[in-house]
């Protein structure tokens, strides 16, 4: 049986006493194979913990029926096993008919004193033993009819913006707030996997399923990974693998020059095929559960087929072709736009990009090439609509993808929980009530979800200790996009801070304190920086604080357009860049009209003045110094909120200091936010507060 190195950091959402309701029980296992053996693992832990017992029994001992819960030395309260022939005592196989479930599905039963977890394959097996985990004692509690759990999508990803080495101004994580990478330390892979197998148990307590294990911006030293390296990504796979978690690997689509001395990496060039397949061939030689690649193309610099008049379709298509006889899929970024733009030309609107590139080339994608689409038409703003491309390409598969780390929200060092978020989005209707969700339309296309990853080596994991409920709730709704993302932020308190979150006065002192600080977080975060749909005004560079005009008049694009008369981009058809036509009905209607768009996105659609009604009633410029002063408010009350916890009882006082530390600087700068931006708006408009508070 595997062994795993224990690792001195915070346990997440993984606690010792997370496992005390399986861990005091009498367990029988049923089954074997490595992920299996991984659920042994788990188990025995738990029961040399907690006092309880277990055994493995493996499928060649027969399947008779020893009765319920009993296998003749004594009642079992727990039986986990394999739904394949001869693997079950007939108790627990009867509770779901063989092939039902699939490669990842469980069914959970409970009934005559005995809870039943059954797989038709390991992994799903492994995924029904967390759920126990996240149930606790209500797993054993009363009767309960069978539940079949599936996961929505099949895949279900996190990208590392990881480098191999520490970029001189991103460092060793691009857009992490959370230290260095755990996989890579200033040029070498690191020394100690025990970080890693233990990022990869908690991936797969929350339904994660692939990694990418190095930055979409693959610099000099990352591209050898595909080749030279490759023995550096094996030894991730092998650490993650127990945890059912299939990696893969962002490549350099002219890896053919930087590698393999070709003079070109034109797709249609048979030199060029040739090459990628032989190298993807020796990949899976070495890794033969190797997930794919992941490219940013023509993108911020980095190279793709537009260099040689190509399609980003034949550039994609190139490494299908090479990955397709060995099962493995490469992801496509459509983040594809012109980040040289003339801030004059009100024409160019990167918002139209994406869908400009990629809706033309529809069908044209081989089937093992997924679009890699945002969830928005930016940039991972803190409020944008839908990116239309997810409607616009029924014959092509799409993967939704999200921003777990908090490049533009706070970046880990505001509390800003983003399930509500993505619940909203993964919800949306683009063809209306009756239409398809977000969520039914990556599913349906084969291309699932996926996000950028928000851990590094922070004891932490997320630099915020309460931005693990980002990760944790990413996971969560990737496996089913329908549940509600209040219970699964209760889920993760109830893990995490086990056994202070039970019944008693104290937990549920710090459950409610925790939600009336996270549940809102978005909102609030949202309140304090960026009004109405606006973004970018950030800091170029860093993406953290307050400048107004700090991207304004960049190549990157043109954002807010506020002048002295009002503020908004005109994205609509009848005297703007359009973009609004790019969305089906109702919602190209609705985004046109200046009386039904909705308020929080009015401005991301029009250019309307500060005097301008909104359907909530208030005036544009009214709307700005109320929630801007409104959320730095709710920033404070969170602070006190959290001052009331008592450091040592219900958390540790590492992390009370940690959450206290860094709101701090979350109150620091909502101010800031609050008065630059009231400021800012103050001399534009010429048009006062009418509640008359202070703005600078």
């Amino acid at each position: 049986m595997t062994r795993f190195d224990p690792v001195e950091v915070h346990a997440a959402w993984l606690p010792a006493e997370a496992f005390r309701a399986i861990g005091s029980r009498r367990v029988l296992l049923c089954g074997e194979g490595q992920l299996v053996e991984t659920v042994a693992h788990e188990i025995e832990q738990a029961c040399a913990r907690y006092g309880g017992s277990w055994r493995q029994r493996e499928p060649d001992e027969g399947g008779t029926d020893l009765g319920p819960g009993s296998d003749g030395d004594g009642s079992y309260e727990l039986i986990l096993g394999l739904t394949s022939a001869g693997s079950l005592p007939s108790a627990a196989d009867a509770v779901v008919e063989r092939g039902a479930l699939g490669e990842e599905g469980f069914a959970l039963a409970r009934r005559d004193g005995l809870t039943a977890v059954v797989a038709d394959e390991p992994a799903g097996l492994l995924y029904g033993l967390f759920h126990v985990v996240r149930l606790g004692e209500a797993a054993f509690a009363h009767s309960r009819p069978v539940e079949l759990h599936r996961p929505a999508a099949r895949l279900r990803m996190l990208d590392h913006w990881d480098n191999v080495d520490a970029h001189p101004v991103m460092g060793q994580v691009e857009r992490g707030y959370s230290g260095g990478s755990i996989f890579w330390d200033d040029g070498v892979l690191r020394a100690d996997f025990g970080r890693v197998r233990a990022y990869g148990r908690l991936l797969a307590a929350c339904g994660i399923n692939r990694v990418t294990v190095n930055n979409v911006n693959v610099h000099s030293t990352e591209a050898h990974l595909l080749t030279d390296r490759l023995g550096d990504v094996i030894a991730i796979a092998d650490a993650l693998r127990p945890y059912g978690i299939r990696v893969h690997l962002s490549v350099n689509f002219a890896s053919p020059i930087a590698l393999g001395d070709l003079p070109t990496a034109d797709p249609l060039d048979p030199h060029v095929r040739s090459w990628w397949a032989e190298t993807t061939r020796q990949v899976y030689e070495s890794i033969p559960d190797f997930g794919g690649y992941v490219v940013k193309a023509d993108s911020e610099g980095q190279p793709g087929p537009f260099a040689y008049g190509r399609t980003h379709a034949e550039g994609a298509n190139l490494l299908a072709d090479a990955l397709a006889p060995f099962g493995g899929i490469v992801h496509w970024r459509a983040f594809v736009y012109n980040h040289r733009q003339d801030w004059r030309d009100r024409a160019t609107d990167r918002a139209r990009a994406a869908y400009d590139h990629f809706a033309p080339l529809d069908g044209q994608f081989r089937t093992n090439a997924i679009l890699q689409v945002k969830y928005g038409p930016i940039d991972f703003q803190t409020r944008e609509p839908v990116s239309p491309v997810i409607a616009a390409m029924p014959s092509t598969r799409l993967a939704v993808e999200f921003q777990v780390t908090q490049e533009y929200t706070g970046q880990q060092r505001h509390v800003c929980y983003l399930g509500p978020l993505w619940s909203e989005v993964l919800g949306f209707r683009p063809w209306g009530a009756e239409g398809s969700t977000v969520a039914q339309i990556a599913v349906a296309s084969g291309g699932g979800l996926v996000a950028v990853s928000n851990v590094g080596d922070d004891p932490f994991w997320t630099g915020h200790p309460l931005a693990q409920a980002n990760l944790y709730a990413f996971g969560r709704l990737a496996w089913d996009p329908q549940l509600d993302p209040i219970a699964v932020l209760d889920e993760w308190i109830d893990l995490t801070f086990q056994p202070f979150a039970g019944e008693g006065t104290g937990g549920a002192k710090l459950r409610g304190t925790l939600h009336a600080m996270m549940d809102e977080s978005w909102r609030v975060y949202e309140q304090y920086t960026a009004p109405l749909g606006v973004g970018f005004m950030v800091r170029p560079g860093q993406h953290y604080g307050p400048d107004v005009d700090g991207y304004e008049y960049t190549p990157w694009g043109t954002y807010h357009f506020a002048d002295r008369d009002g503020v908004g981009v005109d994205r609509t058809r009848a005297s703007g860049t359009g973009f609004t036509g790019q969305y089906p009905q109702p919602w190209s209607d609705v985004y046109e009209s200046v009386e039904q768009c909705p308020d929080e996105l009015l401005l991301f659609f029009h250019h309307v003045a500060y005097n301008h009604v909104l359907r909530s009633g208030s005036t544009v410029i009214q709307h700005i110094y109320d929630t801007h002063f409104a959320g730095a408010q709710r920033a404070a009350e969170m602070r006190q909120a959290w001052e009331e916890i008592e450091p040592g009882g219900l958390v540790t006082p590492a992390l009370y200091a940690r959450v206290r530390d860094r709101l701090e600087e979350q109150v620091r700068s909502a101010q800031e936010w609050r008065d630059q931006i009231n400021a800012y708006f103050l001399r534009k408009s010429g048009i006062g507060d009418a509640h008359q508070r202070r703005i600078y």
